[in-house]
């Protein structure tokens, strides 16, 4: 929720005598997307765009599954031509985190240019995680979530090179880290550019609220002389502090005194708590190293070998940055989703090698960061957000068959390349993307249906998660259909079968929904770490011969949890979702996909 709230609450800007924060804001966004599109399926000229788009993934099934789609898209000419586009897979064994991943992608680029990539402007992007917060993104990858947005719709990439379609010109050879499932929008002066050409590191800063810092990387800024804040500031940062607590930022003086900014309007969401005379701080979204730094990296990873613990990019390389970082956060591991006991070495080492490199910062006061990792985010921004609508140009119905259905301001459903029959419903907050509804399908309020095909007439009940994966099963092409409720947590694990009662599933207990679909309670009924029991882990998902009895199979669990009714499962083959990646098969749903795009091109005479 501090996530979705940092979107709702930050859009601070400079109170001067021109248009309102929010237009330029929007008008400066347009003409990114504007001029992304330009270059959508043209080759770009030396200088214009990036050298080099690089995404990490954490396996080699998922390196294969981007591969893919980069494929399609550089076929379709969806993206700029001329770039090498890349992904580069984490090695085997330990997980490695995204500090980690970026190092090997480090060794990646020395592998495939040698000496040539001190030359190149490099784009990285983190998605190399499960999107278990969000798991329609799972089985395709974060970075190719699809947005109510273009023709052909946007992915997260699409919309990641299009808002970072100005840096390339401006940055000396070096490489830009961010993350694949945030949104950066800023405004600027119209003949200013934010420029990455300093030694060392850079990154962008935004003002928000203490609470939302205390989620994210806080920058110490150097003593600032001029009176009055600009859309624009170059800085430099006397520390970098990761989730520091609020007493933590007064005490190293992180906090800003308010005055000069003036709080946007937002629609909907909880912006009580933010006074025009709050306190502020600045935080973090990417970053940018310069070739010099990224060699240094680069020749401290191929000196140790083999990474044991997983590496934060952000906590632990720019926590060792600028003249006040000290050693001391190294042993601070409140943070860390899980310590390995080299962790503390590693980052130590980390800090040694980076102590006296410099940390600039693009102080961007008319800018907003919005995170869409988890379903209760994607849900808020794609139906109910009038500010994120607004500034993208977001739409209702995005290249979908659908029946119309008339816009308003409040509370919309949101269709993504989707054939939806004329007597279908969809409540206002749900989300369908890449799916068939056939007729009489009825779908309750904030629901997501991903890549399915729906053909029951018994209502979907409100709050409900449909994805459906199409498998490659012993050479046969078989399908499961992940159902739960939205706002279930898959990450939340016990130890031991005797306390999976602790467990949830559409808010009722785990242990009485395997009795309504006639399950044993065993060691069987989950995969992988038999000490890591979860519902991503759990063998409940039916696999089937179709994709429409796949849906059908799975909201018959679905419903019989929520009716409290008996519905066996003993009959079928059950896969947890963990195993459902292994087995998905990318190409039958690139195919699934491709087909709708067709249907729809046809029907709307767009061929």
């Amino acid at each position: 929720m501090r996530a979705l709230r940092r979107g709702l609450w930050e859009g601070w800007a400079m109170a001067a005598a021109r248009d309102p924060p929010e237009v330029s804001l929007r008008e400066a966004t347009q003409r990114k997307l504007r001029r992304f599109s330009e270059l959508r399926g043209k080759v770009v000229a030396p200088g214009e765009f990036w050298d080099i788009v690089a995404i990490t993934a954490a396996d080699e099934k998922q390196e294969l599954a981007y591969n893919q789609q980069l494929s399609e898209k550089l076929k379709r000419k969806e993206l700029p031509l001329g770039v090498q586009y890349h992904v580069f897979v984490d090695p085997a064994g330990a997980k490695i985190g995204n500090g980690g991943s970026t190092l090997c992608a480090l060794q990646c680029l020395e592998k495939l240019y040698g000496d040539k990539w001190n030359s190149f402007t490099i784009l990285l992007i983190h998605s190399g995680g499960y999107s278990q917060r969000l798991p329609n993104a799972s089985a395709l990858g974060k970075i190719f979530t699809a947005l109510p947005l273009g023709n052909p719709i946007y992915q997260m990439l699409e919309l990641k090179l299009a808002m970072y379609i100005d840096f390339p010109s401006h940055m000396n050879p070096g490489i830009l880290v961010t993350c694949a499932d945030d949104i950066e929008l800023y405004s600027i002066g119209e003949f200013e550019f934010i420029r990455f050409d300093k030694p060392g590191f850079t990154a962008l800063a935004h003002p928000s609220s203490l609470m939302i810092g205390t989620t994210h990387g806080v920058f110490v800024l150097e003593p600032f002389d001029d009176l009055e804040h600009r859309d624009l500031e170059y800085r430099s940062c006397h520390r970098f502090l990761h989730k520091p607590s609020i007493e933590k930022m007064y005490q190293f003086n992180a906090v800003c005194r308010s005055g000069h900014f003036c709080q946007q309007d937002f629609a909907g969401g909880d912006t009580a708590d933010l006074k025009l005379d709050s306190d502020y701080v600045y935080t973090d979204s990417l970053f940018y190293m310069d070739h010099k730094s990224a060699k240094i990296l680069l020749g401290f990873y191929e000196k140790i070998g083999t990474l044991s613990c997983e590496i934060d990019a952000y906590g632990d390389f720019l926590q060792a940055l600028g003249p006040g970082a000290t050693v001391e956060y190294t042993r601070n591991t409140s943070n860390v989703v899980k310590e390995g006991s080299e962790l503390v070495e590693m980052r130590q080492r980390i800090f040694h090698l980076l102590k006296g490199t410099s940390l600039n910062v693009v102080v961007l006061n008319n800018s907003k960061f919005y995170h869409i990792g988890t379903t209760e985010e994607y849900l808020f921004y794609f139906t109910s957000d009038n500010s994120l609508k607004s500034e993208l140009g977001l739409q209702s119905i995005t290249f979908s068959i659908f029946p119309d259905t008339p816009e308003c301001s409040g509370k919309t459903s949101c269709i993504i390349q989707s054939i939806l029959d004329s007597t279908c419903s969809v409540a206002p907050g749900s989300v369908v993307e890449y799916s068939r509804l056939g007729p009489d399908v009825s779908v309750g309020e904030n629901c997501i249906i991903s890549g399915s095909h729906v053909i029951t007439k018994a209502p979907l009940p409100a709050y409900s998660f449909v994805c459906s994966l199409s498998l490659k099963m012993n050479r046969c092409l078989k399908y499961s259909t992940m159902a739960f409720g939205v706002q279930d947590n898959l990450k939340k694990s016990v130890k031991t079968l005797s306390d999976i009662k602790l467990l949830q599933f559409f808010g009722v207990c785990f242990l009485s929904c395997l009795d309504v679909w006639n399950l044993k309670v065993t060691e069987e009924l989950f995969s992988g770490n038999k000490t890591c029991l979860s519902l991503w882990t759990a063998r409940i998902f039916p696999v089937c011969s179709s994709l429409s009895d796949s849906v059908t199979t799975s909201l018959r669990m679905l419903n019989a949890v929520k009716n409290k009714s008996a519905f066996s499962l003993n009959s079928y083959r059950l896969l947890s979702i963990e195993e459902m990646l292994i087995y998905k098969d990318v190409g039958d749903m690139i195919t699934y996909r491709e087909q709708i795009f067709l249907e729809v091109s046809l029907k709307s005479n767009l061929i």
